[in-house]
């Protein structure tokens, strides 16, 4: 991995299109959070780039900077291949300039199921917050639990 993105992968035993529908759900992403930040969400399934909905945030589970509290951030879909790829942005209301970092999941048919690939990458933040020296917020044990979790919600025992 580079010094600014962050890539897990893990098979799954499911297919690739139950993954990405769990994917697309605003809900899908609460249920496998490994943060414990996002509380809930609001809005439809995903379909496009370019689609948004809105997470209700408690940054006291990170305790990196709990006088954040409660807030919620608008999620924008950046990339979006329907059953192989899905990324987006997130961004708070008045946040001038936008962060720019990037979370997305690649699914792939297996074998077992599916290959699924998580990453985080932060390359392209602006300067003000690259001096901030606060990147990345995630360590990649973040994107292998939330894989885990993923895997738990969507395998059938």
């Amino acid at each position: 991995m580079s010094e600014e993105r962050f890539e897990v992968r893990r098979e799954i035993a499911a297919q690739p299109a139950e993954i990405f529908a769990l994917l697309c759900s605003p809900q899908g992403h609460v249920s496998i959070d490994s943060t414990g930040m996002l509380q809930s969400a609001e809005g439809e399934a995903i379909t496009a780039v370019g689609d948004e909905f809105v997470v209700q945030m408690d940054r006291e589970s990170l305790n990196d900077f709990p006088e954040m509290g409660k807030y919620d951030v608008t999620v924008t879909i950046t990339a979006f291949e329907k059953d192989a790829h899905i990324a987006w942005t997130v961004s708070r209301e008045g946040q001038v300039p936008m962060i720019e970092h990037r979370y997305g999941y690649r699914v792939e048919p297996s074998e077992i199921g599916t290959s699924v690939t998580s990453y985080y990458d932060w390359s392209q933040i602006p300067a003000t917050y690259r001096d901030m020296g606060i990147f990345p917020i995630l360590p990649e044990s973040v994107l292998r639990a939330s894989l885990g979790l993923l895997a738990r919600t969507v395998e059938k025992k």
